[in-house]
Order: C-alpha cells, then sequence, then structure tokens
C-alpha cells in the first residue's frame, strides 16, 4: 500500500516529516556552519533542487530559518520572512535544543510568533541539534480551503 509507505518516508525521512513536497521553492535563511546538514539534505533531495537563499527574489513556498539567541531580533526575522512566501505556507523555525549554545525559550519563539502574525502549530526535532517549530499565518490554517 502506498500509505504504508508514505508512512514509512515519514519516519526514516526529516524532511519528509516536515511536510515538504516535490517541486516546493524552499528558501533558507540564517544559514551558518552549525545547520544540520542531513536535514537539509533531505530536504534537498525531496523537493528535487537546492534550497535557494536569503537573496531568491520571488515567492518560496515555505521558509526554513535557523535563528541562534544571538541573531537579533526573532520577531523582525519571523515578519522579514513572511513577506517570502505565499499565505498559508510554513515558516520552519530551527532553534537550538535546550541545553546547547544559543537556545532560544519557548516563550520567547511563541511570543514573537504572534507579534509577527504567527501561530505555532507544532513542533518537532529537527536534528541531533535542532528544534523545528512550524508556523503559519492564522488566518490560513483557518480558510485554507481554496
Amino acid at each position: 500500500m502506498s500509505a504504508t509507505a508514505d508512512h514509512a518516508e515519514e519516519r526514516t525521512n526529516p524532511a519528509a516529516r516536515l511536510g515538504f513536497q516535490p517541486e516546493q521553492v524552499v528558501q533558507e535563511i540564517g544559514f551558518d556552519d552549525d545547520v544540520d546538514q542531513e536535514l537539509r539534505e533531505a530536504i534537498e533531495e525531496l523537493i528535487g533542487s537546492d534550497l535557494v537563499d536569503e537573496d531568491y527574489d520571488d515567492v518560496a513556498d515555505a521558509v526554513v530559518m535557523w535563528f541562534r539567541d544571538d541573531d537579533g531580533d526573532l520577531t523582525d526575522a519571523l515578519v522579514d520572512a513572511t513577506q517570502l512566501i505565499d499565505e498559508g505556507a510554513p515558516v520552519w523555525l530551527m532553534t537550538p535544543k535546550t541545553g546547547r549554545d544559543n537556545y532560544v525559550e519557548p516563550s520567547d519563539i511563541n511570543e514573537a510568533a504572534t507579534t509577527a502574525g504567527l501561530s505555532h502549530t507544532k513542533s518537532v526535532n529537527a536534528g541531533k541539534d535542532w528544534t523545528g517549530s512550524r508556523l503559519v499565518t492564522p488566518k490560513a490554517a483557518k480558510s485554507s480551503k481554496r
């Protein structure tokens, strides 16, 4: 059954678990040498192309934002990220796990997301050192039927 295969892929491929789809344009913000390369490669493999960088000047289907506590203002970064995607597209906020350097408090993430007009829909283990928070525009969550 294909449903079983899909569930197996979701368990083994971190990009599938995050909901990425083939042929999506995924913009990456905040890349540095500490990001989870395995996750990046899994996303690229699943979407069938490279992640686009911060200089990409078209609308993306999703954003992966690597953010550390010393990266500046999280609210401003999230507002900027929402300008790069269509309504309803997710911003995957990747932050260091508890106990890692530059850990970001969950309350700070929730406050910044709310201020930026985003809703926090779920958190996942996004790699050895990173937690992923899926953020979307609230209107899209309510009216995503087209």
